[in-house]
């Protein structure tokens, strides 16, 4: 059944609050999918737990599984024609990752950076988190933080990283990589990580989400993604253009501290090379 209909068909049964929910998704269905539930909660005028329970009552586990049954439905109404026609399939592909990255500019608080390299360069350890394709980016920032030098950490599986969180203490910082904000290991582990005393560094592209809610200081990205579009490169760009941001910054703290390691980074591969 098509979700709009199955709004419709259950209206008279909603609370006030659901039917704010309701009209919210009747007129922005298109807007909605790539909202988190912080903003989907806030452009509607309810609370988080108010979206959940309009979520179970038309029929779905929770606001992931809403959210991505929507996507099909926006995704099927959709014809061929709303599609760009255009052979040149590069120059698209170009021009949106250039679109993102100025996006990734615009939205940048500079402050905000400074705070998180500061907050980095004191630390005793620097934990990577991330899960899915947010894995990925902090296996890269663990990969170019040892090439100037600076030590950090960054494993994939969930439970190793729930027992790195643990062992944090005052001093550390653990920097958690969310695209929605609202993956439940990362917020987590970031939270047992807090209630350890470090300090947390979260980059997400949703100021209002609960990985946001858990951070010091929050670093926004651009480039967001449909349920549908999970693991997209644009996102991907717009959090390695962070990571890379906040390595610049460390390094410029030791220049010459960092062309030593990356001199001794050269050497350590020089016979791994043909």
């Amino acid at each position: 059944m098509d979700i709009k209909l199955r709004v419709n068909t259950n209206y008279p049964s909603f609370t006030k609050s659901e039917r704010k929910v309701a009209d919210s998704l009747l007129e922005r269905a298109d807007d909605i999918i790539f909202y988190s539930v912080t903003e989907f909660a806030d452009v509607s005028g309810v609370g988080e737990t108010t979206v959940m329970r309009f979520c179970r009552k038309i029929g779905f586990k929770g606001y992931q599984d809403f959210k991505l049954a929507l996507a099909q439905d926006v995704s099927a109404r959709r014809t061929e024609t709303d599609v760009p026609d255009s052979a040149d399939f590069a120059q698209l592909v170009y021009s949106e990752t250039v679109s993102i990255l100025q996006d990734s500019m615009s939205l940048l608080d500079k402050a905000k950076l400074e705070q998180a390299i500061d907050l980095i360069d004191r630390a005793g350890q620097v934990q990577f988190f991330g899960v899915g394709s947010s894995g990925i980016t902090a296996l890269d920032a663990k990969t170019r933080f040892l090439r100037i030098g600076r030590r950090a950490e960054a494993v994939a599986d969930a439970h190793f990283q729930a027992m790195m969180a643990a062992t944090m203490g005052p001093g550390d910082v653990a920097f958690g990589i969310s695209l929605s904000g609202s993956t439940l290991d990362t917020v987590d582990i970031l939270t047992k990580a807090k209630r350890s005393g470090a300090s947390v560094v979260a980059m997400t592209n949703y100021a209002k989400s609960p990985v946001a809610s858990v951070a010091d200081v929050v670093l926004l990205t651009a480039g967001k993604e449909a349920p549908l579009e999970g693991g997209s490169i644009g996102a991907k760009i717009s959090q390695l253009f962070l990571i890379d941001l906040i390595c610049e910054g460390l390094a410029r703290k030791d220049l010459a501290r960092v062309k030593e390691s990356k001199e001794k980074m050269a050497r350590a591969v020089v016979d791994k090379i043909y």
